[in-house]
C-alpha cells in the first residue's frame, strides 16, 4: 500500500528520476531524502520534510530499514546509487544512470543480496540508430549509461554465493531488447550465478521480483 511509505529518496534531479517525487510525498505523507545539490535543483531546499544527505552517509529511512548512498559517474547530476538494508542485514541496490560502475561501487555491491542495475542500451543498436551522434557520445561516455556489455562485465566481478537475485532495469526502448540484455549479461555470469535474473518492466517498480510480486504492479503518482 503506498501509504505504508515512509519515505521517499531522489537519487538526482533528472526529470525520469524526480518528476512525480514531490506528489507522490503529498498524497503518501511521505518525506523526501535527496543530497544538497538535487535539493537545489529541484527548488526543494525550504521544505520542512526534507531529508539532506552526504555522500557515503548511511540514512535512517524509516522502520528497520537503512540506506547507503554511493556517488556515481552521470552527466552534470549529482548521482548516487542506493543500497538499503533491512534489520537482518540483508542488502538491496538500486544503480541506474551511470557510465561505468566505479570499483567503489563495486565492492559494495559484492556484499548485497539484491542487485537492481542499469542494462541501459545494446552498443551496435545504439550506433546504428536515429540519434544524434552528440547524444550517442553523450550516452556511451563515462557521464552517461551502463551498456549491456559493461552490465555483464561488471557482475562477471561482482557475483557472489550469497546474490540470490539481479534484476535489469532502465533498458532504453530504441536502443535495446530485453532478451538481448538478458542473453548478454547471462553469458558472462551463469558459470558463477545461481540466482534469479529478470527484467523490470517501464511500467513498474524495480523491486517488484525481490518483495515476492510476480507481477509488477503499476503504481500512479
Amino acid at each position: 500500500n503506498p501509504t505504508d511509505i515512509d519515505s521517499i529518496i531522489v537519487t538526482h534531479h533528472h526529470s525520469d528520476h524526480s518528476r512525480s517525487a514531490e506528489r507522490a510525498a503529498k498524497r503518501w505523507g511521505a518525506r523526501l531524502i535527496s543530497n544538497a545539490e538535487t535539493a537545489k535543483r529541484m527548488q526543494w531546499e525550504d521544505r520542512e520534510d526534507l531529508l539532506v544527505f552526504s555522500e557515503l552517509e548511511r540514512i535512517d529511512a524509516g522502520v528497520d530499514i537503512s540506506l547507503l548512498t554511493i556517488p556515481v559517474p552521470h552527466d552534470d547530476a549529482d548521482n548516487v546509487a542506493v543500497i538499503a538494508c533491512d534489520d537482518r542485514g540483508r542488502r538491496a541496490a538500486i544503480v541506474t544512470d551511470l557510465g561505468e560502475v566505479t570499483a567503489e561501487l563495486s565492492s559494495h555491491l559484492r556484499k548485497c543480496d539484491h542487485i537492481s542495475i542499469e542494462s541501459n542500451y545494446d552498443y551496435d543498436r545504439l550506433m546504428r540508430g536515429n540519434y544524434p551522434d552528440t547524444l550517442k557520445r553523450r550516452i556511451s561516455g563515462r557521464g552517461g549509461h551502463l551498456s549491456n556489455a559493461q552490465t555483464a562485465s561488471a557482475l562477471r566481478e561482482i557475483v557472489h554465493p550469497e546474490l540470490s537475485s539481479i534484476v535489469l532495469c532502465h533498458l532504453s526502448e530504441s536502443n535495446n531488447l530485453p532478451h538481448v540484455a538478458e542473453s548478454e549479461v547471462l553469458m558472462e555470469i551463469c558459470d558463477n550465478f545461481n540466482g534469479s535474473l529478470s527484467i523490470s518492466k517501464q511500467d513498474g517498480p524495480e523491486f517488484s521480483n525481490w518483495i515476492g510480486q510476480i507481477d509488477s504492479e503499476k503504481i500512479s503518482a
